[in-house]
């Protein structure tokens, strides 16, 4: 069996999950949800989640895979016999997202290049939905993504996962402050940044709340096995808490200026129209492209900002190819390489069909959704909730909270044991609950979040 990697240290190790947090749903998802569910108030409400619930739910995974020394394939096991089925589900979840999250990472890809070398065709309505739905190039983006991500990965923890994050993350924080500073200086901005900022209370809703809940579970990588894996690699001498704390803040920071970059900018392009901002999902692809090519040194900023969402979108491909690659290599005791070469093959043909299902194969849908979307209703509507809400069940009533504070108290008293105790067990199982359900019933028409 290959000798178990570890982090050089906390900032490696700060660096590699902040990059795994850090992805198209803090940079994609973040802002179209903002914009959609009144700006200041969504901003407000995520925010006092992500210092609740969300850190409660990082703590625990990280402790998991730092007690244990495991994937959480085999983590979950090693905690109770009983629960290592918990750890299948756990390990299933980035199985199902890895494919079709490169896809879209090679979507990025494209836009990245193309919006260097024809961004007037990009701010076309149909240069979107004509590229998805082409047969060829797709997928020659797509497994450009893909092949880079495994490269990482198969040079290791150290010698990839956390150089290449040490590089890009910072990079990636640079960017976007650059980005920011020059959209909100713009004249006609100013409306869109006070939309953004200023809470307006009378906006105030059960959707609202329950979209920033949906938006802090999925863009800090909970329930994903992630952070269990990169606890596994995490030195017991180093503070769990304030590594989590460092993980929350650079997450939430780069959410913020992501919607700081185009809440504003789409308010500048559109003359202050608020219906522009309610183009949801196609914000990225569709919307903002066109506020690129009408800004003064739109070619520039939008390749700079596509750029941003790639090195987002390849760190999190990264930390979701590495939670499967590790668990292949705890379980059957195989080298890095083979595990990275047969969990490749596997993505190159789900997401091949993926790409498919958007052109050649269109007609082809299960219970009414795409196959990319059948995969993401599954993985983050029904699976993601599932193994969070199990994982604090499991911690609160069978393993007891102890067993998480114990290992959190390693390098220092804990001083927030009831409360965490408290959380685990009462509060944060009964918001995922909520999340579970309303996700399932959005997907099928029955309630609009």
């Amino acid at each position: 069996m290959e000798k178990r990697n570890s982090f050089s240290g906390r900032i490696g190790f700060v660096l590699a999950a902040s990059g795994s947090a850090v992805g198209l749903g803090n940079l994609w998802r973040f802002p179209y949800l903002a914009a959609k569910y009144g700006g200041g108030i969504f901003l407000f409400v995520y925010v006092l989640l992500a210092l609740t619930i969300g850190f409660i739910l990082m703590i625990t995974e990280i402790s998991i895979g730092r007690k244990t020394g495991l994937s959480p394939l085999a983590a979950f096991g090693e905690l109770s016999k009983k629960w290592s089925w918990l750890g299948k589900i756990a390990t299933f979840v980035p199985v199902l997202i890895f494919p079709y999250y490169c896809l879209i990472g090679g979507w990025v890809t494209k836009f990245t290049v193309a919006t260097l070398t024809e961004t007037q065709a990009t701010a076309q309505d149909s240069y979107f939905s004509g590229y998805i739905s082409s047969t060829a190039e797709p997928v020659i983006y797509f497994l450009i993504f893909l092949i880079l991500t495994s490269f990482i990965i198969l040079l290791g923890v150290n010698n990839g996962i956390e150089k290449i994050s040490k590089i890009l993350m910072p990079l990636l924080l640079i960017l976007i402050v650059a980005i920011a500073v020059f959209v909100i200086t713009r004249p006609g901005s100013g409306e869109g940044v006070k939309y953004y900022l200023l809470p307006d209370f009378s906006r105030l809703s059960f959707k609202t709340f329950l979209a920033a809940l949906g938006q802090m579970f999925y863009s800090m990588s909970l329930a994903m096995g992630i952070m269990i894996t990169y606890g596994s690699y995490f030195s017991k001498e180093e503070s769990i808490t304030k590594s989590a704390h460092q993980i929350e803040i650079f997450d939430t920071l780069v959410a913020f200026l992501a919607g700081l970059v185009i809440i504003p900018a789409v308010f500048q392009f559109s003359g202050g129209d608020k219906e522009a901002l309610q183009s949801g999902p196609s914000l990225m692809f569709v919307t903002l492209p066109k506020v690129f090519n009408a800004l003064p040194a739109g070619k520039i900023i939008g390749t700079m900002f596509f750029f941003l969402v790639l090195f987002a979108a390849l760190t999190s491909s990264i930390s979701i190819l590495e939670a499967i690659v590790s668990g292949i290599i705890d379980s059957f005791n195989i080298s890095r390489t083979t595990a990275t070469v047969l969990v490749s093959i596997y993505g190159i043909i789900v997401g091949v069909i993926c790409s498919f299902g958007f052109g050649i194969w269109s007609d082809f849908t299960i219970i009414g959704f795409s196959i990319l979307d059948f995969l993401d209703f599954i993985s983050n509507s029904i699976f993601l909730p599932l193994v969070g809400m199990l994982t604090c069940i499991l911690v609160g009533f069978f393993l007891k909270p102890k067993s998480i504070t114990d290992e959190i108290e390693i390098t220092g008293p804990y001083v927030m044991k009831k409360y965490y105790s408290v959380m685990v067990k009462w509060i944060v199982p009964v918001f995922i609950f909520g999340i579970l359900v309303s996700g399932i019933l959005q997907s099928f028409g029955i309630i609009s979040i």
